[in-house]
C-alpha cells in the first residue's frame, strides 16, 4: 500500500500543482496580479541557499511550487489508500495544504499569518489551494479506487450506522 501511495501521490500532487498553476496564470491574466516569489524564498531559507533576486528565483520558485505539490500529494494518496476519499477528504487535505504553506512561510520569516493579509490576497490563496486540494484528491481517489475499497471503507461497511461496539478488522 505504501509503494502505491508513493507513486500515486506524486502523480496526484503533480496533477494538482499543474491545474493550480494553470488557474493561477488565468487569474493573473485577469487581475494583473504578479507572480509570488514566496515559494523560492522559503526554499532558499530552508536549504541555506543564497537568497537571490531576479531571474534565479524562477527555477527555485518552480522547484518549491511543484516539489511541495508532489510531496503533499503522497499524503492525500495515503488518505485515499486508507479509504478516506471524496470531497470531505479533499476539503480536509486542503486545510493541510494551507497549514503546510503557513508553517513553512512563517517559521522561515518569509510570510505573515493570513489574518494580516489583505482580504483579496487571502481569497486568491484559498481559491488556488482549494483547486489544488480537490484536483489532487480526485486523482488520488481515482488511482486508489483501482485497488478497491481501503481498510477504512471495509471497516465502515461492517456496520453502516457506525456503532461503537464494532472492533477493528482482522490484521490480514
Amino acid at each position: 500500500m505504501l509503494k502505491r501511495a508513493l507513486w500515486q501521490g506524486l502523480v496526484a500532487g503533480t496533477a494538482g500543482g499543474l491545474v493550480m498553476t494553470i488557474g493561477e496564470k488565468i487569474e493573473q491574466a485577469i487581475t494583473g496580479r504578479t507572480d509570488s516569489h514566496v515559494p523560492a524564498r522559503v526554499l532558499q531559507r530552508l536549504t541555506g541557499m543564497p537568497e537571490g533576486l531576479g531571474r534565479q528565483l524562477l527555477p527555485v520558485n518552480w522547484a518549491m511550487h511543484f516539489g511541495q505539490a508532489a510531496l503533499l500529494g503522497v499524503l492525500r494518496s495515503m488518505m485515499a489508500q486508507a479509504g478516506m476519499r471524496g470531497p470531505v477528504a479533499s476539503a480536509k487535505f486542503t486545510v493541510v495544504r494551507l497549514a503546510n504553506d503557513q508553517i513553512l512561510e512563517n517559521t522561515t520569516r518569509i510570510g505573515a499569518p493570513p489574518a494580516s493579509w489583505p482580504r483579496t490576497e487571502l481569497v486568491v490563496d484559498l481559491l488556488h489551494k482549494t483547486v489544488y486540494g480537490f484536483t489532487t484528491g480526485a486523482v488520488a481517489d481515482a488511482l486508489a479506487a483501482r485497488n478497491g475499497p481501503g481498510p477504512g471503507q471495509r471497516h465502515a461497511a461492517v456496520h453502516a450506522d457506525h456503532r461503537s461496539d464494532v472492533g477493528p478488522l482482522p490484521q490480514s
